[in-house]
């Protein structure tokens, strides 16, 4: 029987990212692997020899690169690979990688590298990006998840606070798609294939995550939307992602972000399908 490690992030208390674990291992059991769910911190990375009794793959449901890293460097399958991690982890990255694969997204401009204790206030750089974006516009910071760290920016004054209170941080400058506000398609790929999708709205919000209070069906996406976030996987190099998917002018699918440790909870109460069991056959035909 092949084993595999199953990996979240032990600080974060709130009880999805256990059951995201949980419901990876539930799939590894159906298809005869035995699963060891570890939170990040229980497995030392020290170097004074081997790893001990190392699984035959590693399922990465955190974003710890470095324990990533060494995990794949001790000869262990690692999936998401952690390069791949590391640029989803960081939306600017992220989006350097998307644009090269000329995948279609919103209008976007990467923030450059302001240091805590300087600005560039007086540059007239800021003034460029309002006059390229215009208003309504998002920043959004590089690293955030469900949403969080996303701002909708309304008037300027808004913007300066924003950039000002962002000095040292990676974040990126994006237009917002009027066209999709409060709604998104979240769209699970494994390998070269779709496996679940829903369709997420709200009423109260400009985002649709169901974490900011979206509620969620089930959608039939069209060929597009489908190689259109098949395409927006490939480009960062995920076996495993959400890809979220903004509805354009005329509905075109536009690449809002795609996410290499995409939870799985409310795909499977939505669509009933536990999407970890592909993923793990995936894995099984890889490694061999």
């Amino acid at each position: 029987m092949k084993t595999c490690w199953i990996i979240y992030n032990g600080s974060l208390v709130n009880d999805k990212f256990l059951d995201q674990a949980r419901l990876m291992a539930e799939a590894a059991q159906q298809l005869n692997v035995q699963p060891i769910i570890y939170k990040n911190y229980e497995i030392m990375m020290k170097f004074d020899g081997e790893l001990q009794n190392k699984p035959d793959f590693v399922i990465f449901l955190d974003k710890d690169i470095l324990l990533a890293t060494y995990l794949k460097n001790s000869g262990i399958p690692v999936f998401n690979d952690p390069e791949v991690i590391e640029t989803c982890d960081n939306k600017a990255k992220q989006y350097i990688q998307l644009a090269k694969a000329r995948i279609p997204m919103p209008m976007t401009i990467i923030a450059p590298k302001v240091y805590p204790n300087f600005t560039i206030r007086d540059s007239g750089y800021f003034e460029s990006v309002l006059q390229t974006l215009g208003l309504p516009m998002i920043i959004k910071e590089g690293h955030g998840s469900f949403g969080m760290k996303v701002y909708l920016i309304n008037t300027e004054e808004e913007f300066f606070e924003k950039v000002d209170e962002l000095r040292g941080v990676d974040f990126v400058f994006q237009q917002f798609i009027d066209s999709s506000r409060g709604r998104d398609i979240r769209v699970n790929i494994i390998g070269d294939d779709v496996v679940a999708s829903m369709y997420r709205h709200s009423e109260t919000d400009f985002r649709a995550n169901i974490t900011n209070g979206g509620k969620a069906e089930k959608i039939v996406l069209t060929d597009h939307q489908k190689e259109v976030a098949i395409r927006a996987a490939k480009a960062v190099g995920a076996e495993f992602a959400g890809v979220d998917l903004l509805f354009g002018p005329d509905e075109e699918p536009i690449v809002c972000e795609v996410n290499a440790a995409a939870h799985i909870r409310n795909l499977y109460n939505i669509t009933g399908v536990n999407v970890g069991v592909q993923f793990i056959e995936y894995i099984l035909k890889k490694i061999g």
